[in-house]
């Protein structure tokens, strides 16, 4: 099982901050393009990618037990 944050408005998108998904052997760019369809999350494309507090690309292969952060860009000033 893999461990997804969704950040800021992902979160209010989805309506769940959390989620947990059977993604083991699947890349953190499907994951996106998965949680794209199932939400309908408009600003995915955007955010940046962390598994295991790590920044990581859409390539990265997923594993079992892998907390995937999904934080989109911030603005203000």
């Amino acid at each position: 099982m893999i461990t997804i944050l969704l950040f800021a408005h992902l979160g209010d998108q989805a309506g769940k901050s959390t989620v947990q998904m059977q993604a083991a052997g699947m890349t953190a760019g499907e994951m996106k393009e998965s949680l794209s369809e199932t939400y309908k999350l408009k600003g995915i494309y955007t955010a940046m990618i962390a598994v295991n507090e790590e920044f990581a690309d859409e390539s990265t292969v997923l594993k079992d037990g892998d907390t995937v952060a999904f934080i989109p860009p911030v603005s203000g000033g």
